[in-house]
């Protein structure tokens, strides 16, 4: 048995919409063995090991069914059993994960596993240690070698997976606070590998560390952890303080101790969770060892007054007490019978007790703080303690420690209560831990006595969410209701979308029209990840990571985000829904590749985006597999996109009041017209987008109406659309490697990135629908990671259609020989009529541009597929043929994200200075060009 591959989903997937892990594992000789075969001996070591499994319904839907599965007549595969078993190592480690499945993977004794996880590291060595163990529990005969190392124990490596699980899960006050935004419907992301969270997106955003806020005061924090300095502010307030003194040195601490009298404390100077104090300390000698211990912890120590009373936690949020409790160290009661290390067993024993912060309770442990505890009473773990004695094992009452919690916040007294919250007010802190020793919490200090011995930055929630005892608080609340008041926004809003062509062009058009419409937004992209038009980072960003990066910053206030196939397979999405999703088409690009390969599954990858959208579902009417994705969706509203005015679909649609775009005939030409709930909204005509070149470049006409469509159901008004889309120009620089067009050398050049049959093909018909003096030339390419009959289909597209070809590879080969790709292109060419004399292969790039740019003559078009856009694109705008001059394109040009970067109110005054206002089609210094206002 050995795991093949793994893959690991962050968000939405083919397999699930949530975190999950992917497993294709190969049972090898082991598919003969189901549990069936295996028998009942197995069965039963694998329930004695891990008892929850008993819990699992499995496909029967309650208790027990897994178990009923695995006791069937044929049993289960081990594939299966191993689902379950990563999932409850989860559950034992305190996570909350359920969902799994196991599918054969379409060879024999192969299964893809998939389940569910709540932090990465956890899963995926949750699934390790869970073949470690189902291999552990096999037959020697059939085990597999080395499957099990030497010496290894089942408890002790489920201890130890705890441990690891702990190290890396968020700390338990961390995650009460992020079931308390779950639970507002806040959004979180983790920062880093400790407690470190975003809460909210973009420019909502507020963080978090354990319970220290992005507002806490820094000198606050300071003044908490200055222990002396805290006891002198509160003293000076007249609230209840013991006396205490600093000691840099055993000698001093000892002067100190007999200055303040008999019983003291001694802590750390800035410690925490209890760690170095001794507390009732009446001789030298105990000071000393005391003074030894706090020393530890921290360079100074502090020698206070020991004050009589129960150990009192008071938590303080934005200036009000919302929870008190009670602490009682950990501790065991004699039964004059059993010895005090049997007493530790039977108290462990109980399932509220676990590693760590695995569960409510922290186990009880016998070391050498618990072995002096003991000596002081005249004990060892070997002593059989009196009945009914109480025989402390801690001289504080942390949790952590194994203390125990009560919850006292309907008692405290009104005193008490305000005296807390006057402390954290003194200190300065939004989120306050109050350490208050009473010997009566429902009496006021004012008459029993009692002192605040601390007050604590990054109070632990714990004790008071799942108190041992009394009734369970709501802490973590308060601390999100002071940082998102009510009505107080959280999130951006999302758009995403995918397609096989098209969707780079249609994420910044849409980015564009929410740029113009006063928005700060965030784009991803297969050429990088933009903020507010500027390029943040370069590269294909069109996974979960990209995502990240742009809902985690701190300027926007919404979010465009292009979704490749690639990311969606490789990773899922890295948001767990949108509020609107397109898919624009589905076209055969990238098939054969990461188990895809029909259109059906492609397009069922693609669909994810459309399951996940929650206010509106915008889809290509003109796409069969693009319609069918309407019935997977549960988008409170679906908007259909056609370029047929009579497509009977979507005529029935805006019939029953539904949402719609759609491309009608006109006087002046053709409109983009909206539809909604029986409205008929004319927006624009299609000559007065840029990007279309006069609505001849019907491939962007469409982008447009998917732009428009998605911006109208993110809420933005027709005016900011329309001003939107008329000032979004193909230019390199705002949409590089889209239908860019040079026309400063005699001949004009068309430059494009598109690398499938029917990416290529639309700019063929565009080449084919422009009026050309001259010839038709082509330079022509396809990714070398493409089958053979997908190279085979671009040649078909444009044979027949250029008076030359210009055949060439791209510089990552993937996979193919140096001129493979071209001469594939070349035969189908040849294949579809084409003359040889007409075919020029030419295997490099750079070659193959130059070659084309200096076959261009006065009059001719030449479209160029390119691969290094920025490369190539210098070679069209740089070329200059014998003795021509160089053209002003070649001499100055901005940058791609200065262009991008530019504000609305520059956009507009950059015609307007030129004394052409919106008339006619002009193209500024920067290259931003303007629809003709007279047409409208």
């Amino acid at each position: 048995m050995r795991i093949l591959d793994r893959s690991i989903y962050v968000g939405p997937s083919l397999y699930a919409h949530f975190p999950v892990i992917r497993l294709e594992l190969d049972l090898e000789a082991l598919e003969q063995w189901p549990t069936a075969r295996l028998g009942s001996r197995f069965i039963e070591e694998l329930l004695w090991a891990l008892p929850g499994l008993q819990e699992h319904g499995c496909s029967y839907g309650e208790p027990g069914g897994f178990v009923r599965r695995m006791r069937e007549d044929e049993g289960t595969w081990l594939g299966h059993v191993l689902e379950h078993v990563a999932i409850e190592l989860q559950n034992v480690a305190g996570e909350q994960v359920t969902f799994g499945k196991t599918r054969g993977a379409g060879r024999e004794g192969v299964y893809t596993v998939i389940y569910e996880y709540a932090q990465k590291e956890e899963g995926v060595e949750a699934g390790e240690l869970a073949m470690r163990l189902l291999c552990s529990l096999l037959p020697d005969d059939i085990r597999p070698e080395r499957s099990v190392p030497e010496g290894w124990a089942w408890e002790t490596a489920r201890d130890e997976y705890i441990r690891y699980a702990q190290r890396r899960a968020l700390g338990p006050s961390t995650m009460f606070l992020v079931h308390a935004a779950e639970d507002r419907n806040i959004p979180w992301m983790r920062l880093n590998d400790q407690s470190l969270v975003q809460l909210g997106h973009g420019k909502y955003q507020q963080r978090i560390q354990a319970t220290v806020t992005g507002k806490t005061s820094h000198i606050a924090v300071e003044l908490a952890g200055d222990k002396e300095e805290t006891n002198k502010i509160l003293g000076s307030l007249g609230l209840p303080v013991p006396r205490q003194e600093l000691a840099q040195t055993e000698d001093g601490a000892i002067r100190a101790a007999r200055r303040i009298g008999f019983p003291v404390v001694t802590k750390p100077y800035n410690g925490n969770h209890g760690r170095g104090i001794s507390i009732r300390l009446t001789t030298d000698d105990e000071v000393r060892a005391g003074f030894a211990a706090a020393k530890e912890h921290s360079r100074s120590v502090i020698v206070e007054t020991y004050v009589e009373g129960d150990d009192h936690r008071l938590l303080v949020v934005n200036g009000e007490l919302v929870a008190a409790t009670r602490r009682t160290p950990g501790h065991v009661v004699g039964d004059g019978v059993r010895t005090v290390k049997e007493l530790v067993e039977i108290v462990n024993q109980d399932p509220r007790r676990g590693v760590g912060h695995e569960k409510v309770l922290t186990r009880l442990v016998l070391d050498a703080q618990a072995a002096m505890m003991l000596a002081r009473q005249g004990f060892t773990e070997a002593s059989v303690p009196p009945a009914g004695q109480i025989v402390p094992l801690r001289s504080t009452a942390n949790l952590s420690t194994g203390g125990t919690a009560t919850d006292v916040t309907d008692v405290i007294h009104p005193d008490n209560r305000d005296m807390a919250t006057r402390a954290i007010r003194a200190i300065g802190l939004d989120v306050g831990g109050v350490d208050f020793l009473s010997p009566d919490i429902t009496e006021s200090y004012r008459t029993v006595g009692g002192a605040i011995c601390e007050v604590n930055a990054a109070p632990g929630f714990r004790m008071h969410v799942s108190p041992s005892e009394g009734t369970p608080r709501d802490a973590a609340g308060p601390v999100l209701d002071m940082l998102f008041p009510l009505g107080s926004p959280s999130r951006v809003p999302v758009a995403a979308l995918t397609g096989t062509n098209g969707k780079t062009t249609t994420a910044r058009m849409l980015a564009h029209v929410t740029k113009m419409a006063g928005y700060t937004p965030g784009l991803t992209t297969t050429d990088g990840v933009y903020i507010d038009g500027q390029r943040t980072v370069e590269g294909d960003m069109t996974g979960p990571v990209a995502t990240r990066m742009v809902l985690s910053d701190p300027n926007i206030d919404l979010a465009v985000l292009e979704i490749a196939r690639g990311g969606l397979l490789r990773a899922g999405m890295g948001v767990p829904f949108v509020n609107v999703g397109a898919v624009l088409n589905v076209q055969a690009d990238h098939l054969g590749l990461k188990g895809i390969d029909t259109l059906e599954q492609l397009a069922e990858v693609k669909r994810i985006i459309i399951e996940v959208a929650q206010d509106c579902a915008v889809l290509n009417a003109d796409d069969p597999l693009v319609v069918k994705m309407a019935a997977y969706t549960d988008a409170k509203t679906l908007c259909y996109v056609t370029m047929n005015p009579q497509h009977a679909l979507v005529r029935e649609h805006i019939r029953a009041g539904g949402r719609a775009c759609a491309l009608e005939a006109g006087v002046n030409g053709q409109m983009i017209t909206l539809y909604d709930k029986g409205s008929h909204i004319p927006l624009l005509w299609t000559h007065l987008v840029p990007a279309t070149m006069e609505g001849r470049a019907l491939h962007n006409v469409q982008n447009a109406m998917f732009a428009a469509a998605m911006a109208f159901s993110m809420g933005l008004k027709l005016d900011s659309i329309r001003m939107g889309l008329r000032t979004f120009d193909t230019t390199f620089f705002q949409a590089p490697g889209r239908m860019n067009v040079f026309d400063e050398h005699s001949f004009k050049v068309i430059f494009d990135y598109g690398h499938n049959a029917h990416a290529v093909g639309v700019m063929a018909d565009l080449a084919c629908a422009l009026e050309v003096a001259g010839k038709r030339i082509v330079v022509l390419a396809g990714p070398g990671d493409r089958r053979d009959e997908d190279l085979v289909a671009i040649a078909d597209t444009v044979a027949g259609r250029f008076d030359h070809y210009v055949c060439r590879r791209d510089d990552g080969l993937r996979g193919r020989d140096g001129d493979e790709v071209p001469r594939i292109l070349a035969k189908a060419l040849k294949a579809k009529g084409v003359p040889m004399e007409a075919i020029s292969i030419i295997p490099d790039e750079q070659q193959a541009v130059d070659a084309a740019l200096r076959m261009g003559q006065p009059g001719d078009l030449l479209l160029i597929f390119a691969d290094a856009l920025t490369r190539s694109w210098k070679q069209v705008i740089k070329f200059r043929p014998e003795g021509a001059p160089p053209s002003k394109a070649a001499v100055a040009y901005p940058t791609h994200s200065e262009s991008m970067a530019l504000p609305p109110s520059q956009i507009m005054a950059a015609g307007e200075e030129r004394g052409h206002g919106m008339e006619g089609l002009i193209r500024d210094e920067r290259g931003v060009r303007f629809a003709r206002e007279s047409e409208d």
